[in-house]
């Protein structure tokens, strides 16, 4: 998800390390499945077999996209080394693979955000999503349009693929076929749209959001993305039909909430949130229903843990955490047994 929070990508978001704390009951003992570094935003292959997942390594001097077995064996590269990449995500059938990279500009990493304009998202024009093999061959853009595209998540049952573009000159959702095709926009707000996913049943979408309420909030978000930047930490989450209908918001917290996901049976949204401490670098995360209802926070890690996605069975839940990292900006992919 580029674009970083306290480290990481708009899709990601890295912060300081922070000592284990308590567990709360869903979760089993987590399983620390990559050991130093920059390590984010892990998702599952349709077997379960294997994570994909974007991560700073090998010299590198910003994220590249990797895959591993589910046990944290076997680690590979699989984007090209070139740009910066993010957002890893399989195709349906498990032998192909999609992310965003900037390396149609160049073999460089782009510039980070200027920071001299607050603390910004920088919403690199570069961006493209790329479909692969999922060995790293035959990569190839999916969208070409001027200006940023990323944040791509896949519905294993349809093969949709949503993700943010700024397509329509603004930072909206949209949805494509794997070959690029039927390209569609869903939202229309002004402000910022990312991170979506689809439930598995194809039904719903869930995003989070960042849509300024007065002129001045307005005039602000369109004078920096027309620099390419954008402000993360008052973010909250929207459901919706899977055509973007009956959008509605389901926080309300003044903060930054995000990688949201539903729960299995499409009940409920699993997602990260600094809600207790607003702007501060410790995430947890909580589940809500789709109404916004029932709140219920699930870690208490005393840190940062966030881009949670349940297994294909439902019964592992894979996510990023700052646990047991030997200094700052450290943070590995957990895997831990999901309860009811």
């Amino acid at each position: 998800m580029g674009t970083r929070l306290f480290g990481l990508t708009l899709c990601s978001a890295l912060l300081f390390a922070a000592p284990l704390s308590a567990q709360l009951s869903h979760l089993g003992e987590p399983r620390q499945l990559t050991f130093a570094g920059q390590n984010a935003e892990a998702y599952w292959s349709p077997d379960g077999k294997r994570l994909i997942f974007q991560s700073t390594r090998d010299g590198a001097e910003c994220d590249q996209i990797y895959i591993m077995d589910a046990d944290g064996t076997h680690v590979h590269r699989v984007s090209s080394g070139h740009g910066r990449t993010t957002c890893g995500y399989f195709l349906p059938d498990n032998h192909h693979i999609l992310y965003a990279s900037t390396e149609a500009e160049g073999d460089a990493c782009p510039p980070p955000a200027d920071r001299s304009k607050g603390y910004v998202w920088a919403v690199y024009p570069s961006y493209d999503i790329y479909v692969a093999n999922d060995d790293g061959s035959d990569a190839h853009r999916i969208t070409t349009t001027p200006g940023y595209d990323a944040e791509a998540t896949v519905n294993f049952a349809t093969g949709r693929i949503i993700y943010t573009s700024m397509a329509s000159h603004d930072l909206e959702l949209w949805t494509m076929a794997d070959d690029g095709s039927g390209k569609h926009r869903l939202t229309r707000s002004v402000g910022y749209d990312g991170g979506a996913v689809y439930s598995r049943d194809a039904k719903h979408i869930v995003w989070r959001a960042n849509h300024p309420k007065t002129a001045a909030a307005t005039k602000q978000y369109k004078e920096l993305l027309a620099q390419g930047l954008t402000t993360p930490m008052k973010m909250e989450l929207f459901v919706a039909d899977s055509d973007g209908a009956h959008a509605r918001q389901i926080t309300h917290f003044g903060c930054a909430s995000f990688a949201p996901t539903f729960t299995p049976d499409g009940k409920k949204i699993l997602f990260a949130s600094n809600k207790q401490h607003c702007d501060s670098s410790d995430f947890e995360l909580y589940l809500i229903n789709l109404d916004g209802t029932g709140l219920e926070q699930i870690t208490s890690y005393g840190g940062f843990t966030s881009f949670p996605e349940f297994s294909p069975d439902g019964k592992t839940l894979v996510f990023t955490s700052n646990l047991h990292a030997a200094g700052h900006y450290e943070f590995n992919i957990f895997t831990a047994s999901w309860r009811q």
